[in-house]
């Protein structure tokens, strides 16, 4: 499969867990996307602020959906709460490319080695890295590093993986739920799972 290219598009898109809840029950009851687009176009069932930003949300959250297996509709809702934050998580990494090599080269290695916090210092580490490995990235502003650096942190916070500690951004190793995990290995997403789990 080919990757997909690296976007800084998480600099204007929310975490939106609530949306995403919001999303998986429709799913669940029984809705098709294409079903859930036009509610969303007559009833702004995602609240938002403008018939633009509905449209936002909800482009947004489709391509969530559609990055995980149909499967994990009905897992969502056996879930509990920090679980359902967890495979919001994997539905960010599964549809953002540059976000799942963050996961993966930085998130992953800092629970490998035993180091339970992410500076910004290792955030710039890893855009610099991605500077010299890909011209659009190389392209980019500094502007847009803060903006995304700061995205990246509060993605992490609102999925309650990390916390801010008296300035330190403590990584909270996360607590997947065994259903969880084998359904990550089920879909053939043995990498998504060694990355919250801090597996090599």
């Amino acid at each position: 499969m080919t990757k997909a290219k690296y976007s800084a598009s998480m600099v204007k898109i929310p975490f939106w867990f609530l949306e995403f809840k919001k999303m998986m029950q429709l799913l669940y009851s029984g809705k098709n996307l294409t079903e859930i687009r036009d509610l969303n176009r007559e009833e702004n069932i995602f609240s938002a602020s403008s018939d633009m930003r509905a449209t936002q949300v909800f482009n947004n959250m489709s391509s969530r959906v559609k990055a995980l297996d149909p499967k994990f509709v009905e897992l969502f809702q056996q879930s509990d709460i920090s679980n359902q934050k967890l495979i919001a998580l994997i539905a960010v990494m599964e549809s953002n490319s540059l976000f799942f090599d963050f996961m993966y080269e930085v998130f992953r290695e800092k629970l490998i080695i035993g180091i339970n916090e992410i500076t910004d210092n290792d955030i710039n580490a890893f855009f610099r890295n991605k500077q010299t490995q890909d011209e659009r990235v190389a392209q980019w502003t500094d502007q847009t590093f803060d903006r995304l650096r700061a995205s990246f942190k509060t993605y992490l916070s609102e999925a309650g993986v990390l916390e801010n500690t008296m300035g330190r951004q403590k990584i909270l190793r996360p607590l997947l739920d065994q259903s969880l995990e084998q359904m990550l290995k089920q879909c053939g997403m043995g990498v998504t799972l060694n990355i919250l789990t801090g597996v090599r």
